[in-house]
């Protein structure tokens, strides 16, 4: 709108400049007020922007020494994660190794109580076959006394029974 009326006054041959001493005036009052600017304004201006400006760096600064703290705190962090990552991973392989060794131990365990009850069946079974053995011995040779008492009918002495039994059992065991 102003450059249609600048334009408008041109054609018309309208001066719109101000008259020189109104010109003159408004430049001393100009002049003043930036003498008076650079005088009081402008350094308490440069002043507060330089302070704030110190503010700001130190804000970023400090923001900076919090980040830097971040970062190590939290790369001490993952490290003592992966410790103790590896801590477990260390106590299970132990719990294995030492569930292994006493699987291991009772199973040989096991083994050994099983050799050791089949070597008592096996006494057991000598010892009841030296049993059933004798009885047979006692018996054998007491029929065979009846036997023999019977055939001769007479009785025999001990010293011969015991003879006639020994020599029976004799010929039974080598014919076994």
């Amino acid at each position: 709108m102003l450059t249609t009326t600048v334009l408008a006054a041109e054609q018309e041959g309208i001066v719109l400049l101000p008259d020189t001493p109104e010109l003159i005036w408004g430049l001393v009052a100009f002049l003043l007020l930036m003498l008076v600017m650079m005088k009081f304004v402008f350094p308490k201006l440069n002043q507060t922007l330089s302070e704030r400006g110190a503010l700001i760096q130190g804000k970023m600064e400090e923001a900076d020494s919090k980040l830097a703290a971040a970062d190590e705190t939290r790369e001490r962090y993952e490290a003592s994660l992966a410790d103790a990552r590896g801590e477990a991973n260390r106590i299970v392989e132990e719990a294995r190794a030492a569930g292994e060794t006493v699987r291991d131990e009772i199973i040989s365990k096991a083994q050994a109580d099983a050799d050791a009850l089949m070597d008592r069946a096996r006494a057991d079974v000598a010892a009841e076959r030296e049993r059933a053995l004798s009885e047979l011995r006692a018996q054998v040779g007491a029929i065979s006394v009846e036997l023999a008492g019977r055939i001769v009918e007479k009785e025999l002495d001990a010293s011969t029974h015991e003879s006639l039994v020994d020599e029976y059992i004799q010929r039974l065991s080598s014919t076994n």
